[in-house]
């Protein structure tokens, strides 16, 4: 600690360097810790999935549904220990850019199924009396600011008008909040009777079905089972973990691990030619001042060590900060919830950041330090005699 203020001072020598050398890492943290929240996003369904949840969905695509009455064969199933069905609505509100997941479900299996979804005992109970009656996440809540009581009118371009109405009117009976972290909370759920009694198409079909498993270990045998049963009839099925169907989705936008590969090495070499070049400078115009710290008795390795620690400090400044900006940023609020509905910085994204910020450092001043060690004394007071 006592040779902070040694540190310091070199800092300030050139202050517009130092200042743009922060800065530049600064922005080049802030934006990897955005695209740790971009990853999250996407891959977040992947690693919040149940191992004993699978999802069975119609063997061509997922648009083509799939008839309800599969759901007593499915429970018939041995290993199976739990069914529900959904169906996707595509409901709009107001306008096409407020676009959130709206689904049909039987509401107690629904609880049962996805008990990280916590819900009040009061408004399940106003859930089961009201006919229109949906529940929403607390994300879409406070996206609308909607509150239990409120009227929700959707139109559906899939399903289109209900039977005597020109919209969807729901009311609001309660909102869910998750025991999960990265859970969406982002989306709508109504009852599935209602829905069918007022489609005027597509009655008796559902867009696919969750079950749970009864051991975990099983679930691909048991997933195998269920396509067996479904095999050679006019809606095949294909029984997936929940984990690989929403691998699936991120999968259709790229493979995400190789571009965050990709994109870390891109900006960690730039920010490392950034700060070595700093550094470099920084100690070629210091070196009679290397000098008379050696002829003072400053050793070898304590001069490695005060290069090193100066480079450290560049990189915290910039890199922590701009972690910590990203970080707070995106803890106050999500700033693409129709684009991204899980949108923050995990935990072990801000470890690695962390760890990068200190390998910038110490690798960006590893070489003005060797040479800085290298420099013999007599030859740092002629240079700049």
């Amino acid at each position: 600690m006592k040779y902070l203020g040694l540190i310091w001072s070199n800092l300030k020598r050139k202050k517009l360097r130092t200042t743009l050398t922060v800065l530049s890492i600064f922005v080049a943290f802030l934006l990897l810790a955005f695209l740790f929240a971009i990853k999250e996003a996407f891959t977040a369904g992947v690693r919040i999935a149940d191992a004993d949840r699978l999802i069975v969905r119609h063997k061509v695509s997922l648009i083509q549904t799939l008839p309800v009455s599969y759901a007593q064969r499915l429970a018939g199933l041995a290993g199976i220990d739990a069914v529900v069905h959904m169906t996707w609505f595509g409901g709009i509100y107001q306008e096409p850019k407020n676009f959130f997941a709206n689904m049909p479900v039987e509401p107690e299996k629904f609880y049962d199924l996805f008990p990280e979804f916590t819900l009040s005992p009061e408004a399940k109970e106003k859930w089961g009396k009201t006919r229109n009656g949906v529940i929403i996440g607390r994300a879409l809540a406070d996206r609308f600011q909607w509150k239990v009581g409120d009227r929700i009118p959707l139109t559906s371009p899939i399903w289109g008008e209900p039977e005597g109405e020109s919209v969807w009117d729901f009311e609001v009976c309660g909102i869910f909040d998750t025991s999960k972290k990265g859970a969406d909370t982002s989306g709508l759920y109504f009852r599935y009777d209602f829905f069918d009694e007022s489609r005027t198409k597509g009655k008796g079909e559902v867009g696919w079905y969750t079950v749970r498993v009864q051991n975990a270990d099983e679930a691909g045998a048991v997933a195998a089972k269920i396509d067996a049963e479904f095999a050679n009839s006019p809606f095949e099925t294909k029984a997936e973990p929940e984990g690989a169907f929403a691998a699936g989705f991120a999968q259709q936008i790229g493979d995400i691990g190789a571009i965050m590969i990709a994109v870390l090495s891109a900006v960690f070499f730039t920010i490392l030619l950034v700060a070595g070049n700093t550094m470099s400078q920084s100690v070629r115009e210091r070196t009679e001042e290397l000098g008379v710290l050696k002829a003072m008795g400053f050793t070898n390795g304590l001069i490695l060590v005060l290069v090193l620690a100066e480079s450290c400090v560049i990189a915290m400044l910039g890199g922590l900060v701009g972690l910590g900006l990203a970080w707070g940023l995106l803890q106050a609020g999500n700033p693409a919830p129709a684009l991204l509905p899980v949108f923050y910085v995990p935990d072990q994204a801000l470890i690695i950041g962390f760890v990068m910020v200190i390998a910038l450092g110490i690798i960006s001043g590893a070489m003005p330090a060797l040479a800085a060690v290298r420099l013999r004394t007599a030859e740092a007071l002629r240079r700049n005699g």
